[in-house]
């Protein structure tokens, strides 16, 4: 892994915008958008919209961006640890163990690979968030790919001039600090900033972990009617975590050790955005971006004792390690541009608003397995070494057609052309291979002001999500597999009325053609077929009282979640019968928060419940675990309440503190190999001081 990109070239862009004649001045960094941020945008947009604003970010006092993603509507999480360092995230009944759904950040994809495999392995830090977009509805096609459930995009914090200094501490021995510094020329052409975040923590179970995370940003005018930005960050995490978890003896005692004390997930991750901005008159503007990330993820796991992997200490179960461990270990590369051009114009004696995209990518996965033992546990004999290529080539067009004050149409079109290829290295024959696919992704929707505080909006879409390397080059072989799809439907209002505001959504996904193993002997052979069906309503509510009360509730109830037709294994058997629901797809899932503020203290009591779930495509009742360890059963339904609380003590200081898991809840938040326990209750409190 590479040292921290240089970060050279934003000093100097910084340093010439002072000597710069433009006089183009704006508060925001360029950067591609998802929803926009001018007065009107969501209202342009014919689905489901929810912007996480920064206020309601500070309120939530998160350690992840997961920690705000499940109080939004439509959204499950599958907890794994308080941090969350891999992303486990569902949208209407798409399971939270799949990843179905787009992540980006200032509009850039940061999964480590959308074609290549492996979309979880990053999750994004919250302390660098401004406000979180979560698109769910038709406009999605203008993105992707991987957009059946939709699109999450993180914005950053944008540069403010001084410096302030911040942190909490809290239970488990976490220990956090941010610093944030910003400045901007006189004549206001060229902002940047720092933004840096140290945090370390014992972690619940001893599942500790050592995090960096560094943000610069940055820009400047070009002219009088041009903007150039460029990113640069580089994240760091050390995380004693591991895919094992605790056996049910050990759940049930109340046991607080870590399942797998040796195992280690050390994450590392750099990257770089430029930006422009071309206002090219006051109807058409072009915005482009060059993006380039590097990434590596290693995981190194400690095999168990063969014949004997469990073991009885203090009268509880516990894994039985070895000497071995295997380092699974996985570095990603990516580089791509993409620009989008907007023309507002009259054509055809109406209103119209034209986006038209294009979008070039490659990334690359080398994945390797090293055996190592206990003596030397970071080096050892090469047992695999593949390399997974992807190119794509992406273009999209739609046109809001405004036919009137009340009514507008909005059809669109994107097209995903790419090819795959898969390079065995410790082969000497037939260690090469790849394919190639092209998908036409159509869609329409609508939105129609009903009243002045209701609009009512929906539309039909088709999504699509690639076949990964790792199933369309299976065994070295050409798979020919298609690409997954979905139609996706959707109807809802929305509105605003003084303090009340309010979204009702009914939602309906026929995702199809799903990459399932074939009806044969051939443990390579593969075929599209399998067949989901996801259906549902979202409520969303808000109420600002005029004594200091709010309330906010959102609730997804997701009724059908279940495979259309019965699957097999390779000997023909039933694996997965019609009509089963889809692990880790709750049916009902709730948020409420009751906030209230006087004068400079602002206070919130926030409540989720996730309803019970299953946890294998059996459907499996009861908690039991099979030959390697793993576990299935239907994970009960559980409720968790967060206290927080924040008070400015002047301009320039504040402090603030939480109670997270208030009713010290013990529950079962996932299962892999073992057991996932819900973190207990833990109490943080921290400051944060400007100069």
């Amino acid at each position: 892994m590479s040292s921290a990109p240089q970060l050279r070239p934003l000093s100097a862009l910084i340093f010439a915008a002072f000597f710069s004649p433009a006089v183009f001045a704006q508060t925001t960094l360029p950067s591609i958008e998802v929803v926009g941020n001018e007065q009107g945008d969501i209202a342009k947009i014919p689905g489901s919209i929810v912007v996480v604003n920064s206020e309601e970010i500070e309120r939530l006092q998160p350690q992840s961006t997961e920690d705000v993603l499940r109080t939004v509507a439509g959204i499950s999480i599958k907890p794994e640890e308080e941090s969350a360092i891999v992303a486990n995230i569902g949208v209407r009944g798409l399971s939270s163990a799949d990843y179905y759904s787009l992540i980006l950040e200032d509009g850039v994809p940061v999964a480590p690979g959308l074609f290549v495999g492996n979309g979880r392995y990053y999750n994004p830090r919250i302390q660098r968030m401004e406000s979180i977009e979560v698109l769910k509805g038709g406009a999605s096609l203008r993105y992707g790919p991987s957009t059946i459930g939709g699109v999450i995009n993180y914005q950053t914090k944008m540069p403010q001039e001084g410096v302030s200094v911040g942190g909490r501490v809290g239970s488990f021995g976490y220990k956090e600090a941010n610093l944030e510094a910003g400045m901007a020329a006189k004549s206001g052409n060229a902002i940047g900033g720092v933004f840096y975040t140290e945090a370390h923590s014992d972690g619940f179970l001893d599942k500790g972990f050592k995090m960096r995370d560094l943000m610069v940003k940055g820009g400047v005018a070009i002219g009088d009617n041009q903007w150039l930005a460029l990113k640069a960050t580089h994240y760091s995490n050390d995380a004693n975590i591991s895919y094992r978890g605790h056996f049910l003896d050990a759940y049930q005692a109340g046991a607080d050790f870590n399942p797998a004390p040796d195992d280690w997930y050390l994450t590392d991750r750099n990257s770089v955005d430029l930006n422009h901005e071309w206002a090219i008159n006051a109807q058409t503007k072009l915005k482009s971006v060059i993006y380039w990330s590097e990434m590596s993820r290693d995981y190194w796991r400690y095999n168990l004792v063969s014949g004997k992997p469990t073991k009885k200490v203090d009268g509880l179960t516990q894994w039985n390690f070895g000497n071995t461990l295997n380092g699974n270990n996985r570095a990603f590369d990516r580089i791509g541009a993409e620009t989008r051009l907007n023309i507002q114009h009259n054509s055809f004696g109406i209103q119209n608003e034209t986006e038209l995209g294009l979008r070039l990518m490659k990334e690359e996965m080398h994945d390797q397995t090293i055996a190592a033992t206990r003596a030397n546990p970071r080096s050892g004999k090469l047992t695999k070494d593949t390399i997974d290529e992807a190119s794509s080539i992406a273009f999209f067009g739609q046109n809001r057609f405004a036919l009137g004050d009340k009514l507008a149409i909005t059809p669109g079109l994107r097209v995903e052309s790419y090819t795959q290829s898969r390079t065995d290295l410790q082969r000497t024959k037939n260690n090469e291979a790849d394919t190639s696919n092209t998908e036409y992704i159509p869609g329409i929707g609508f939105t129609y002001n009903a009243a002045p505080s209701a609009q009512v909006f929906g539309g039909v879409h088709k999504a699509f999500a690639p076949a990964l390397n790792g199933d369309s080059l299976s065994g070295m072989i050409d798979q020919q597999l298609e690409a997954q799809r979905s139609i996706n439907y959707e109807i809802g209002v929305r509105g605003q009325a003084q303090q009340l505001r309010y979204e009702v959504t009914a939602f309906r996904m026929d995702f199809a053609n799903q990459v399932i193993p074939a009806n044969s002997n051939s443990q390579f052979q593969q075929t599209n077929g399998g067949k989901t069906l996801h259906q549902g309503l979202e409520f969303t509510l808000g109420y600002a009282f005029q004594n200091g009360f709010s309330i906010d509730a959102n609730t997804t109830y997701v009724p059908t979640a279940e495979f259309v037709g019965n699957r097999y294994d390779s000997k023909g058997k039933i694996t997965t019968p019609d009509g089963n629901r889809i692990a880790y797809t709750p049916e009902w899932i709730a948020n409420l928060t009751l906030g209230y503020r006087l004068g400079n203290l602002n206070t919130a009591l926030t409540i989720n419940h996730t309803s019970s779930q299953f946890t294998d495509t059996a459907n499996t009742k009861e908690l039991k675990q099979n030959t390697s360890g793993f576990f299935t059963g239907e994970i009960a339904a559980y409720t968790t309440a967060n206290l927080t609380a924040s008070y400015a003590v002047n301009k320039q200081f504040s402090v603030f503190g939480s109670v997270k898991n208030l009713t010290n809840e013990r529950y079962i938040s996932s299962l892999r190999q073992g057991i996932y326990i819900g973190p207990e209750r833990s109490f943080e409190l921290g400051g944060k001081y400007t100069f």
